[in-house]
């Protein structure tokens, strides 16, 4: 790493917003430490154990769907001879533009008693009642975990997908030289090898499902993130909502904590690793099976949903849902940007930092910026509040003491409690962009500024900023539609009389009426796919 630059004011300014960052979470987490005993203990007595039981399981079956659906997929694409592999290979990817309570809506709409499914079904077999046949409830806690597996399986699929094309062959060659089939290499070697990809994946669709609000609120399963939501604004306790804000806090740092561990001190590669891949030949049979399991997962996770939803909005669509979706989508397109600008310009300040600073723990900043995306949205809210709120009343105190008239909650009560969530939940993803970026840059161009005497601002601006120019858009873009298709966080800050469109589609889906708000579904997908799209000419070049 190359250390050129002593400068305090960059030090100072790295710190202050690695700071800034965290402080609303530390607020919350000494809220919730500090919240009495006689609280804990009314409900542990009540709905705590539930509220924890309901979060375990559903943690626990979307991780399992997920890994089915993503691990089998992955294998399928990577080492096999399957049918449209050239197209399934970036179209697997799909369900990620796909929030996960719509498609919940979608399929509730579907499978539902009142449904065109079970409509058939009664018209066809002359079925009377419910009492004549069996059918799935899909508003159920494995339900929840099945549509948000539908949706974030493809984490797993793109990262352990990537982990077995990167595996040094030369070590499956070697396993079937002693003996070992082709099927014994993969389960006894490639799959083994890959654990590390694995275990990455599945923590990042552990945090999804842990900060998941909408879905599990629509299927009725309590959980401890709609606990939060729902003792904040259902019963006005900060104290409460903050003593759970916590425990799920404490709960997704166990998550962290736990798969670093398991991960520490492996070894998985080769020096000179051998990609030379033997695709294994499937017969005509199960060449059918592997694509049908591979296309079954496109269609309910991305074709359907979609296809429904352009079917609803050619239906229902009027002049009247055009304006309102042009209001709300300028104010989701408004706060989008501001968070999105936000997060990338402490990004590119805080990497360039770690690369250039003489600061020996220069990799500090980065890294407690970074915190906030394990954080879940509805956590993010109660920290938020639990800071600005005291501090707007303390900013109104002071100019009421000095006979001024009090401003009001301009810190709480406005989009920048919303906007500061957004940053902090997602430079993260801001963060790793440009680092990847900054590490791609000849450490002699970071050389050949300083022997010349160029300043640090020159050496940046005309040296490492035009290099950075692509890794920046693609930041950009990532926060900017992270932004976009966040719920949670906004339900809770958004100020009166605020809509965004995630915040829009959801009202319409808890008063079953998602179709007067298809139109504004379709947009949020649509830039749901603008990084897959971005992602896939990343892979494939």
């Amino acid at each position: 790493m190359i250390s050129l630059y002593h400068s305090k004011k960059w030090k100072f300014i790295s710190y202050l917003a690695a700071l800034v960052l965290m402080v609303p979470v530390l607020v919350m987490l000494i809220g919730g430490v500090g919240s009495s005993t006689q609280l804990f203990a009314h409900l542990w007595q009540t709905v705590l154990p539930t509220y924890l039981q309901n979060t375990l399981m559903l943690a626990a079956l979307v991780v399992f769907f997920s890994l089915i659906f993503g691990v089998i997929s992955a294998a399928i694409i990577s080492q096999t001879n399957v049918l449209f592999k050239r197209y399934l290979r970036w179209m697997l990817l799909l369900p990620l533009a796909m929030p996960a309570y719509l498609v919940a809506y979608i399929y509730t709409d579907l499978f539902d008693y009142a449904g065109p499914v079970q409509r058939w079904l009664r018209a066809s077999f002359n079925w009377q009642s419910p009492a004549d046949y069996w059918f799935f409830d899909i508003r159920t806690l494995p339900g929840a975990a099945l549509m948000l597996a539908l949706v974030l399986f493809p984490y797993i699929y793109m990262i352990t997908r990537g982990a077995f094309e990167q595996q040094d062959q030369s070590l499956a060659r070697a396993s079937r030289l002693l003996g070992l089939t082709t099927k014994q290499s993969f389960f006894k070697v490639a799959l083994p090898l890959a654990r590390p990809a694995i275990a990455v994946s599945a923590s990042l669709v552990l945090m999804e499902t842990l900060a998941d609000f909408a879905t599990v609120q629509y299927f009725a399963v309590n959980t401890l993130t709609t606990a939060v939501y729902d003792t904040w604004l259902g019963y006005g306790d900060m104290a409460a909502a903050n003593a759970l804000a916590s425990i799920l806090m404490l709960l997704v740092l166990f998550v962290i904590v736990m798969e670093q561990r398991s991960r520490a001190g492996l070894r998985h590669q080769s020096a000179r690793p051998n990609h030379n891949r033997d695709i294994i030949k499937l017969g005509v049979v199960t060449q059918i099976l592997a694509s049908s399991f591979c296309w079954l997962l496109v269609v309910l996770g991305f074709v359907l949903p979609f296809a429904l939803l352009l079917a609803m909005a050619v239906e229902y669509s009027t002049l009247a849902q055009l304006e309102v979706l042009l209001e709300t989508g300028l104010n989701s397109i408004k706060v989008s940007v501001i968070a999105a600008t936000a997060a990338v310009a402490i990004a590119l300040l805080l990497g360039l930092y770690q690369r250039l600073h003489a600061d020996k723990f220069r990799h500090l900043p980065i890294q407690v910026s970074g915190f906030g995306y394990a954080i879940p949205g509805t956590v993010l809210a109660m920290a938020m509040l639990s800071t600005f709120g005291p501090l707007d009343h303390w900013l109104n105190d002071i100019m009421e003491s000095f006979g001024l008239q009090a401003p009001g909650l301009i810190l709480s009560g406005t989009m920048f409690a919303m906007i500061f969530a957004f940053v902090v939940r997602f430079s993260a993803i801001a963060n790793g962009t440009i680092t990847s970026a900054i590490k791609q840059i000849p450490p002699s161009l970071d050389y050949a500024p300083a022997t010349l005497g160029v300043s640090l601002n020159k050496a940046i601006q005309r040296v490492h900023m035009p290099l950075l120019k692509p890794a920046i858009l693609v930041a950009w873009l990532l926060v900017f539609v992270e932004s976009m298709k966040e719920l949670a966080a906004v339900l809770i800050l958004r100020p009166f009389n605020f809509e965004t469109l995630s915040s829009q589609i959801y009202q319409l889906i808890s008063d079953e009426m998602l179709e007067q708000g298809a139109l504004g579904a379709i947009l949020i997908v649509l830039f749901g796919l603008l990084p897959i799209v971005l992602l896939n000419r990343t892979k494939e070049t």
